[in-house]
């Protein structure tokens, strides 16, 4: 796939692998693959993902929108249907399902950042975010330097 003793730099292979998925299957308005599974898939450090994803942003083939993701074409092509809230308030609405369904209990952990991270495919800002809106709301509660915790259930919102 990649040639890690070749001439080319990493990330430029890498970067024409992503085209070539990209131009194979995606229409305009597509999320691109995230860095973080970049980084999973290739073994590569974090900077050559976001290299690799630089040089398709610099060749007007993706654009980055902070917090949400990497889509396929400009950003004048996304589709009028794109979703209606940002990555982290899907995280977060995952997560309060998992809670109010019971996969979840009242006063047990929440996964980790680097296990929502891998579910999820999103960037460590992007969990925080999304466990910030949890606390805000009062789903969850954190203990610093322990872990975030799903509230006790008198604890929690009024569901809409």
């Amino acid at each position: 796939m990649v040639d890690r003793k070749g001439e080319v730099h990493l990330y430029l292979q890498i970067s024409e692998v992503i085209r070539s998925r990209i131009v194979q299957g995606l229409s305009p308005g597509d999320l691109v693959t995230s860095e973080a599974k970049i980084q999973r898939e290739f073994h590569v450090a974090r900077t050559t993902a976001r290299k690799a994803i630089r040089v398709l942003r610099d060749q007007g083939l993706v654009h980055t929108i902070q917090g949400e993701g990497t889509f396929f074409g400009s950003l004048d092509e996304r589709p009028q249907t794109e979703r209606s809230s940002p990555l982290y308030r899907y995280v977060a609405d995952e997560i309060r399902r998992q809670i109010i369904s019971g996969q979840l209990p009242p006063e047990h952990p929440v996964p980790g950042e680097v296990t929502l991270k891998r579910r999820y495919g999103v960037a460590r800002e992007t969990i925080r975010r999304g466990m910030a809106y949890l606390r805000e709301e009062g789903w969850v509660y954190t203990i610093p330097h322990r872990g975030s915790y799903v509230s006790p259930r008198d604890q929690w919102p009024a569901e809409p």
